[in-house]
């Protein structure tokens, strides 16, 4: 896979970029353009962020910004960021790396004269190339070339990056991902090679990794090619490779399906996170009937258990991202069927935003069964989709919120404050999702009244049965 180089003007950089650059050289000082910025200028893709490496030492840096914002980010690594132009600059001094004995960060750097000796210690070669707006583009590594051929490719030995730095194996994998690269022979061997290393990773920093390589455009692709490193950091999903599911719904192994949702649901981190642990119980609730056929019977709720152990020790997310993927992967199996009432209810027990991203999981789960995905249960897909923008665009009472009363009201009616006034209220919006009960203040307390009444009963009756 390729991507077309096209270098970009000099004065398109942005004016503080500019700046730092100019009053560096001014001052006597190299300055260059390094890392990701370089090479997303060269691929017509506007930087996040910039980096630039000097030969000034972190004093001399601090002295010719006197009068400038500067932030000491990193002394210990010569890097401070100096605020010009409104924007943050990082600013590192050329340095060389000591050995890794943890297997992520440099025991000790040792700041160099000379830029050919810090862009030897990068990781990647189309992370490897500087620029300078004085001098021009600076390529000891052949960047310019794998870019232009969609390649990863190691700076150096490729056992030597990954045992100095073991996250690089994720990087490699995410970068081939999001840019939809391929990895060079030599590193993919060595990406396989050195895997068991990312144990030494903290699990923050491989989620981190993990999520930004599940949302880019060739995920399913390196999910396909990587599962012993993607099992490495994720055991259970060990068990998905090559596991045959013997079912005519189905004409890819679990593994293989699971690639093909992922690259089927939207890319967003839940979803894709959802796509990936969606079918994670399967292979442990596998079942044979007498025709030979597979099934996969309370495979959601396995997988939910499943994927609560994986937050537990191996991923780490923020709450929300964990609740909403547990909510996908346990409902994910359930039929949704493209009736009103059926909907509407839906909307009410899930919430608008979680039932949509049901949906889209639902969708992306269908594309990735058989070669040719069934027509008439993505048909059905876009009826249950365009109920749910119906109901949204016309309000839709499907919270307890827009009911037209509220606990107060029923405790104003003689309702005694406790348990009972939220099953009531409860009943009631069940009843306003069916239809059978009109959301106005007036039919609400009608009801409301009877309801209280059959449950009062009922609960007489079952405390004289227990007596």
């Amino acid at each position: 896979m390729g991507s077309q180089i096209s270098p970009p003007k000099q004065n398109d950089l942005p004016a503080g970029v500019l700046r730092v650059l100019e009053m560096l050289e001014n001052a006597g000082y190299e300055a260059w353009l390094v890392g990701g910025c370089v090479r997303d200028r060269l691929r017509g893709v506007f930087p996040k962020d910039y980096d630039v490496t000097t030969n000034a030492l972190t004093d001399e840096v601090i002295a010719v910004f006197d009068g400038f914002r500067v932030i000491a980010t990193g002394l210990k690594h010569g890097t401070v960021t100096v605020i010009a132009g409104g924007m943050p600059v990082e600013v590192t001094t050329y340095r060389v790396d000591g050995a890794y004995s943890d297997g992520r960060h440099p025991d000790s750097v040792r700041f160099a004269s000379d830029i050919r000796s810090d862009l030897s210690r990068r990781d990647f070669t189309v992370n490897a190339m500087a620029y300078s707006p004085r001098r021009g583009y600076l390529d000891l590594f052949g960047g310019m070339n794998d870019l232009s051929a969609g390649i990863i490719r190691c700076v150096g030995d490729p056992d030597r990056r990954f045992g100095e730095d073991a996250l690089r194996i994720l990087r490699a994998l995410r970068f081939a991902s999001v840019l939809g690269f391929d990895i060079e022979p030599d590193t993919a061997q060595a990406v396989h090679r050195c895997r068991k290393l990312l144990g030494k990773i903290a699990v923050e920093r491989i989620t981190q990794e993990l999520l930004g390589l599940l949302c880019g455009v060739n995920a399913g692709r390196v999910l396909r090619q990587y599962p012993d490193v993607i099992a490495g950091i994720i055991p259970p999903c060990a068990s998905m490779v090559g596991f045959a599911q013997h079912n005519p719904h189905h004409d890819f192994d679990v593994w293989e399906h699971t690639t093909r949702v992922v690259d089927a649901a939207p890319p967003e981190r839940i979803l894709r996170l959802a796509a990936l642990l969606h079918d994670v119980g399967k292979p442990s609730c596998f079942s044979s009937d007498e025709k030979g056929i597979g099934h996969f019977y309370g495979h959601a709720a396995k997988g939910e258990e499943i994927s609560r152990e994986i937050f537990a020790g191996y991923l780490r997310t923020d709450r929300r991202t964990e609740e909403r993927v547990l909510f996908l992967v346990a409902h994910h199996d359930e039929p949704i069927i493209p009736e009103r009432k059926i909907i509407r209810r839906r909307l009410a027990r899930y919430g608008e935003e979680p039932f949509r991203q049901l949906l889209a999981l639902n969708r992306a789960d269908i594309t990735g069964q058989l070669e040719v995905p069934e027509k008439d249960r993505l048909a059905a897909l876009d009826d249950a989709g365009q109920i749910l923008d119906g109901l949204a665009g016309e309000s839709a009472c499907t919270t307890l919120q827009s009911l037209e009363i509220s606990g107060g009201d029923l405790m104003a009616m003689g309702i005694p404050k406790g348990p009972m006034i939220g099953t009531v209220l409860h009943r009631l919006l069940g009843e306003v999702c069916d239809e059978s009960l009109t959301n106005s203040g007036e039919a609400l307390k009608a009801r409301a009244a009877g309801l209280f009444n059959e449950l009062k009963q009922n609960k007489e009756g079952s405390d004289g049965n227990e007596v």
